[in-house]
This record gives structure tokens, C-alpha cells and sequence, in this order.
């Protein structure tokens, strides 16, 4: 049985939680608080397996809280949040203290109903997390310099002829392993597509973060793009993320349908896309996150000749993506985290010397 304590200003939203997730067999609300000095005394006295917390409280906000109860006793964390630009940056800080998940809170069309459904299944993740990485700071990079003219036309010559693509899938804790792997990239690494499970809204704040900390230019998809070296294009939430060819260019294409394994964005969704678009030319990467959304797009890559890898399960917060991807044999390599930068740009034969950080 999972213990949660759900940590929300609002009496509302604490008495429909709780109702919903009473409902499920695995999942025990074992208390409620209003804030977090109540929230302490719960955490305290009760050990709860899995905290959900609102950020805009009274007597202490949920980030001062989150930062507190990270460095004094680490537990899963997932954060709901507004969908207002503030409250996606508040979200995004979250994940780098230490959150494992983000949900946007309730407003509008959207109901507490429809929440707690996402919930569940973002709890039974929490609560499989294997350890909490101790927060790290992430460490923006200097103004991104602009090569020489002709030292650009050369770069980019020789990186088209090549026609190299790198896709990147991940969910749980998925959001500070792409930046620890981004931010070991240079600038002169090929067209990168990246899916990570994230609600709507919050895509384009994670993308200008990201921007902001790497030597690749990295940005949501709008769909249209050319796939092109030194940039990294996020499927944005709610919408799938594929690649097409059109002769020698690569062209990012973000299109609506059905979720694929409960998930849009989905990594199946443009593993297969590449698979078929780029073949062995690529190289795909499946990072940390619950389920196997991925792993038969990474055999089809595979199959394609493509260089892939996963990350392994001691850097891991949660095995599911990248150990169903292992047990279908559809990794070349299994690295840890901190080595996946190295490995790719060894497939692409680019020396690290030259990367970032």
C-alpha cells in the first residue's frame, strides 16, 4: 500500500483527492495539510510514501518547503502547479530541487476529476523511485558565441553531408537527466528531437531553461522546423513530435492523436518516426521514466541500423522506459547517466574535448 499525504491550501482540492485516490486499492491518503508546517508534523508522524504538493501556500511557499524537506528527509515529490508562466517556472525549479513529477493544478476546463485520474499512476511512479539525486544546482552557460561565417558554413556543411539525428525519450526524472546531457553537448552536435513527459504549457518554459544552460540552441517545436545541427527541439505537451525526410533535409513535424502507451507526446511515437526517416543514421537515448513508452521505437531504430542506448538502472530514477528497452534487446549500450554524453559523441565521432561543460 502506497501512503500519500496530499499537501494543499485549498479544502477542496484536499477533500477530492482524497475521495478519488480512496477509491484506488494500492493508494492510502493517510493525511491531509493545509500547509507546510502542518504538512511537517504529518510527514513526521506518519512517514508518508509519496507527498503531492501545491506550490502558492500560506506561511511558507511550497519551494522553500520542497528545498527543506530535500536536504533534511529526501521523499517522492510531485508537484501540481498553475498553468500561468509563473507557476510552469515555479514548476520547473521544483524538479531541479528534487520533485520527481509536475501536474497542472486545477482551473478552468480542467477538474480536480481529472487530476486525480493522472494521479495515480504519477503516484505508483513516485513511489517506485529508487533514490533522490541530491540537488545540483544547474550552472546557466556564457552568451552563446556566434562562429565565424565561414567557420559556420563548414561546420554545418560537413554535419549535413553526414545527416546524423539524435532523438531523445524520457519521463520520470526525466527532466534534469536531459539537461545533464545537453549540457555535456557542443554546439556542433547534429539535429536533436527530444520527448519528455510533461503536461501542456509547461514544454516551453523547460525548453527556455534548457536554452539558457547549453551550448545547443534548444527550443519547443512548433512543427515546420528543419532538423538542424546545434539545435534541440522539444515536443511540445499534449502533441506527438516525428521526423520526416524531404530529400536531403530533416523536417520536425508536431501533430495531434491517439496517446500512445497513456502518453502524447509519446517517445514511441518519434522513435518509429526516426526509425524510419533517419535509420542508421541516428542515434537514440532512453532516459529514466516509468512504463515502456520508447522501447519498440528503439528496436525499430535498432533494426534500422541506428546507434542506441539506455541509461542504466543504478543512475535511474526510475527503471520502467529504459529496462523495457533492455529486455527487448533494443539497446546497443547501457550507461549511466553521467557516461551518455561520452558514448554519443563517440558514435558520432566527435571529440569531447569539444563539448560543453
Amino acid at each position: 500500500m502506497i501512503k500519500v499525504l496530499i499537501v494543499d491550501d485549498s479544502a477542496v482540492v484536499r477533500q477530492i483527492l482524497s475521495k478519488e485516490l480512496s477509491k484506488i486499492y494500492d493508494i492510502e491518503v493517510v493525511a491531509t495539510a493545509c500547509d507546510p508546517y502542518v504538512a511537517r508534523d504529518k510527514i513526521v508522524q506518519l512517514r508518508p510514501d509519496v507527498i503531492t504538493l501545491d506550490l502558492e501556500m500560506p506561511r511558507m511557499d511550497g519551494l522553500t518547503f520542497l528545498g527543506k524537506l530535500m536536504k533534511y528527509m529526501p521523499l517522492p515529490v510531485i508537484v501540481i502547479s498553475s498553468l500561468t508562466p509563473q507557476g510552469s517556472e515555479n514548476a520547473l525549479r521544483a524538479l531541479e530541487l528534487g520533485a520527481v513529477e509536475v501536474l497542472c493544478k486545477p482551473g478552468g476546463s480542467y477538474s480536480v476529476g481529472d487530476l486525480s485520474r493522472t494521479l495515480v499512476d504519477k503516484i505508483r511512479a513516485a513511489a517506485a523511485v529508487r533514490f533522490l539525486r541530491p540537488h545540483k544546482p544547474p550552472v546557466a552557460k556564457a552568451p552563446k558565441t556566434v562562429p565565424a561565417p565561414e567557420e559556420l558554413s563548414t561546420t554545418r556543411a560537413v554535419m549535413q553531408t553526414t545527416h546524423k539525428i539524435i532523438a531523445i525519450g524520457a519521463s520520470t526524472g526525466g527532466t534534469e537527466a536531459i539537461r545533464e546531457v545537453l549540457q555535456q553537448l557542443p554546439a556542433t552536435t547534429p539535429g536533436t528531437l527530444i520527448v519528455q513527459h510533461m503536461p501542456e504549457h509547461f514544454t516551453a518554459q523547460f525548453a527556455k531553461r534548457l536554452n539558457d544552460m547549453c551550448e545547443m540552441e534548444v527550443s519547443e517545436a512548433r512543427g515546420g522546423e528543419l532538423v538542424t545541427p546545434g539545435v534541440a527541439l522539444i515536443a511540445p505537451g499534449n502533441h506527438h513530435l516525428v521526423l520526416r525526410r524531404s530529400g536531403a533535409r530533416y523536417i520536425a513535424e508536431v501533430k495531434d492523436g491517439p496517446q500512445v502507451h497513456h502518453q502524447r507526446p509519446s517517445v514511441d511515437v518519434l522513435f518509429h518516426s526516426v526509425a524510419s526517416q533517419a535509420g542508421h543514421n541516428a542515434i537514440g537515448v532512453i532516459l529514466t521514466g516509468m512504463g515502456a513508452d520508447g522501447a519498440r521505437g528503439m528496436l525499430a531504430m535498432r533494426q534500422a541500423g541506428a546507434h542506441t542506448i539506455a541509461q542504466d538502472e543504478e543512475s535511474c530514477v526510475v527503471f520502467g522506459m529504459p529496462n523495457e528497452a533492455v529486455k527487448l534487446e533494443a539497446a546497443v549500450e547501457v550507461a549511466p547517466l553521467t557516461d551518455i554524453p561520452k558514448q554519443m559523441l563517440h558514435s558520432l565521432k566527435i571529440s569531447p574535448s569539444t563539448a560543453a561543460g
